[in-house]
């Protein structure tokens, strides 16, 4: 008689079984989207994080330099010594970054100096990879 017990005890019920199904298909259901969208803010949050060390680096390149490299030798001043005017005078051999950033989205960074505030604008043209209102720039940042 004991072992007719143990072996109905064994094992899950039919309906015990598609009560977790049910459960697990309603966890499922709430997280997946939750989850889903962490790519794209992990994403924002890494083009922030490289405007910011590009605005640390550019600011270590004027202190050397006395200006900020032109808009037209743009990020590429930081890793190889620009020979077009203002030409750096104190340019650190070696450079400032080791080499061109690609934002998430695996385009270049822009560079404007001055920028639309007068200042430096270092920024990603996001998702959309066009120039728009869902751009990521460094002054957003502040």
């Amino acid at each position: 008689m004991h072992s007719q017990n143990r072996q109905r005890a064994s094992g899950f019920t039919l309906i015990e079984v598609m009560v977790v199904v049910v459960i697990l298909g309603i966890l499922a259901a709430v997280l997946v989207p939750k989850v889903m969208d962490r790519p794209d803010e992990a994403r924002i949050t890494k083009a922030r994080q490289d405007i910011r060390a590009l605005e640390a680096s550019f600011n270590l390149y004027k202190l050397d330099n006395y200006e900020y490299p032109s808009t037209d030798q743009g990020i590429e001043a930081l890793v190889t010594r620009p020979d077009t005017s203002p030409e750096p005078v104190n340019w650190k051999q070696g450079g400032y970054i080791d080499r061109m950033p690609r934002d998430p989205w695996q385009q270049p960074y822009q560079y404007l100096y001055p920028g639309a505030r007068g200042v430096m604008d270092i920024y990603s043209l996001g998702p959309d990879r066009q120039p728009s209102d869902d751009d990521i720039g460094n002054w957003d940042l502040r």
